[in-house]
């Protein structure tokens, strides 16, 4: 199925590793230019040469900043320019109790995960408008719909982008521009990766072992096994093409079945 994305240009945040990166591997691959973002200059770099590796003749640059802090957007945004898709990827997670998520955790939080959304869409979505024609997605969780107890700073922030993005829907009526969320499920990204080999270095286990033993644990779960960022990315460039036209303001799951309402 031709996606029809030659052409088009793609901002992915958060995108040196994970989901990201695979996001923005298969925008490229499916002819877009695609422009990475991260905080280290050297990861940028290093993203950048490992997708042209991949997909020779792409067009893929980077630009490296701290989206927790606004004036470090704003000098991205102004190299940047205009784009015709923007992908809200970037996001932090960890495993916290409620009681010690101190003050500055939250607003850490808030601002990569929530406000980095809000900044990026505020300079970008005002051009597609105009143009009449563009895609903003948000890479969202399970977890700002079912919110867990050892994550809620996570998980409320998740819930925010969901609402932003439902409210940032409702500004594209009668134009080609659609604002979308992925509701992604247990991922095998990087930094799950790393939390889990981290956790089995600890407990004297192998990682593999691990792996197994937390898929399991999510019994709702009707895939029985983490999801792939390969798999997350290739619902995101769907939504991201032209063909998607008739989806706006939803939040599509691409959760493994871990979700079990109805909607």
């Amino acid at each position: 199925m031709d996606l029809q994305l030659t052409g088009s240009r793609a901002f992915v945040s958060g995108s040196t590793q994970g989901i990201g990166y695979a996001i923005a591997a298969a925008l490229l691959a499916e002819g877009a230019e695609v422009v990475v973002h991260g905080r280290d200059e050297g990861r940028v770099r290093d993203a950048e040469s490992r997708l042209r590796a991949a997909a020779p003749g792409a067009v893929v640059s980077g630009i490296a900043a701290d989206v927790a802090d606004a004036d470090q957007v704003d000098r991205l945004l102004d190299r940047l320019g205009d784009v015709d898709v923007l992908v809200n990827n970037v996001g932090v997670f960890e495993v916290a109790p409620f009681g010690e998520i101190t003050d500055a955790d939250w607003h850490r939080y808030l601002d990569v995960n929530l406000m980095s959304g809000v900044r990026l869409a505020r300079r970008l979505l005002p051009p597609m408008l105009a143009r009449g024609r563009g895609r903003v997605l948000f890479v969202s969780s399970e977890s700002g719909v079912d919110v867990p107890a050892d994550m809620v700073h996570y998980g409320v922030t998740k819930a925010g982008a969901l609402a932003l993005a439902n409210g940032l829907a409702k500004t594209t009526r009668g134009t080609a521009v659609t604002v979308n969320t992925i509701l992604g499920g247990p991922t095998w990204s990087d930094g799950v990766a790393g939390t889990v080999e981290q956790i089995a270095r600890a407990q004297g286990v192998p990682a593999g072992d691990l792996k197994d033993t937390l898929a399991a644990a999510r019994t709702t779960s009707l895939l029985q096994r983490f999801i792939e960022p390969e798999e997350i990315a290739r619902l995101a460039v769907y939504l991201a093409s032209p063909l998607s036209s008739a989806t706006n303001g939803a939040a599509v799951r691409a959760d493994g079945g871990v979700l079990t309402t109805l909607l």
